[in-house]
């Protein structure tokens, strides 16, 4: 591989990384709130 394409590859899963922390990070939220106004 060449220098740009290494380049491309690490800006990819740096972007993936970020909007999968998000949506995990959401999900989580979202689950706990699902729970607490199950058990309230």
């Amino acid at each position: 591989m060449n220098a740009e394409k290494v380049e491309k590859f690490k800006k990819w899963i740096k972007k993936i990384g970020f909007w999968g922390f998000l949506f995990f990070l959401v999900k989580g939220l979202v689950w706990l709130a699902v729970g607490y106004f199950i058990v309230k």
